[in-house]
């Protein structure tokens, strides 16, 4: 007998499983628990099968009378309705794992371990700020040239060119990630080209010294009555050419003076590379002059502030500005004029290019230079101790490489 809404409503549990079936195969299974299911029996190629059409009270008599029949439709056109359940499953899982957001949020979790903490905040934080509002809910596949375009023209529009050209080459990347692993066949970023899109960016490079202004600054250096760890940093930043930010978390236990080594861990170059920079014997001299009795350790260069800490982020420009040199000289600079001075002497760009850190993204090149390049920049750097003393000096130097 066909089942009434009353006796649905009205069924109770007991100590196990009741089905009452209503015919065409539907039943409603009240569980011990009194949870009410709505289940199907029907048959495939001879066997027999079970297709849940939802749970009681949310589905009533009549829906689950119309699922019964919509089933047995396609059993009768020799389609499952089980496995195509399943199959929509699947499908709209694949669509959700398919938009831009997802597939971004896949590109991040792959490239995790090749950045800090912190630069992987910013990468994630720019999509999240910028890109998932606009079209991160698109298909993968669906994102258009002119969002794009759209996208990083209304970031620039707002005052933040810098922001918008960094955005841009992430859902590159993103496209890159996307095509690389058969998600998409199409790439909105690949007819797009920043000098097209942005405006003409005005570099400013950091103001350095030139040749010419090297010997009186020298001498002024020489003379600077400010904090003494200041003026030390200051003289190994120009003999060394190493970043500001190398040199302020320079740290006793990094030198080995024996060997005339100074040894930067991974975590403090830009590039997350361990780095040696050769000493001359200048700078080797200027180390002597400085170190603490006893054991050395920690900073080389303290603040006068905050004990055991390093000098902070803006001491060697304020120095600088202090000097008279605010808008001529930065910290950053001396690696210009090292480099200048270097390359007009006839050094192989590859061993200035080196003795500077910035490393090869080719990791077999890179390989290559780690191990062959060391000798040369000793020569190099010495070079450069005697070349900065011939300057102070206020000698008639040429910078020619000297054998």
């Amino acid at each position: 007998m066909p089942l009434t809404d009353t006796a649905v409503r009205n069924a109770k549990p007991a100590e196990k499983a009741v089905k009452m079936f209503d015919g065409g195969g539907l039943y409603l299974e009240v569980a011990p628990s009194g949870g009410k299911w709505w289940r199907l029996k029907y048959r495939v190629d001879g066997k027999e099968k079970r297709l849940s059409l939802g749970t009681y009270p949310d589905v009533g008599l009549k829906e689950a009378r119309e699922r019964r029949d919509q089933a047995r439709k396609m059993v009768g056109q020799g389609v499952d309705p089980s496995e195509a359940r399943k199959s929509d499953k699947a499908a709209k899982k694949a669509a959700n794992l398919s938009t831009f957001e997802a597939v971004a949020c896949a590109w991040l979790d792959k490239n995790a371990h090749t950045w800090d903490e912190g630069t992987h905040a910013a990468v994630r934080a720019s999509l999240v700020n910028h890109v998932f509002p606009a079209f991160g809910r698109l298909p993968v596949s669906g994102v258009r040239p002119a969002d794009v375009r759209e996208l990083v023209q209304g970031i620039e529009a707002g005052g933040a060119r810098e922001t918008a050209g960094r955005v841009f080459q992430r859902i590159k990347a993103v496209y890159r990630y996307a095509v690389a692993h058969e998600l998409t066949d199409t790439d909105p970023t690949y007819s797009l080209k920043p000098a097209e899109i942005l405006k003409r960016q005005i570099v400013r490079h950091r103001a350095a010294l030139s040749e010419r202004e090297t010997p009186e600054f020298l001498r002024i250096l020489k003379d600077y009555q400010g904090e003494p760890a200041t003026k030390s940093a200051l003289q190994l930043l120009v003999l060394t050419a190493v970043r500001p930010g190398e040199l302020r978390g320079a740290r006793w236990e990094e030198f080995d003076q024996e060997r005339a080594l100074w040894r930067i861990p991974a975590e403090r170059m830009k590039m997350k590379t361990e780095h040696l920079v050769p000493l001359s014997s200048q700078a080797l001299e200027l180390l002597a002059s400085i170190r603490p009795a006893g054991d050395a350790k920690g900073p080389l260069f303290p603040s006068p502030y905050y004990p055991g800490k390093p000098i902070s982020d803006g001491t060697l420009n304020s120095a600088l500005a202090r000097m008279g040199y605010k808008g001529i000289a930065t910290a950053h600079g001396f690696r210009t004029l090292f480099s200048t001075c270097a390359n007009e002497a006839g050094w192989n760009s590859d061993v200035i290019e080196k003795q500077l850190a910035h490393e090869e993204r080719d990791g077999v090149r890179a390989a290559y230079n780690r191990a062959n390049w060391l000798p040369e920049r000793q020569k190099l750097m010495q070079w450069w101790g005697e070349y900065l003393a011939k300057l102070a000096r206020g000698a008639d130097v040429i910078p020619f490489k000297t054998a």
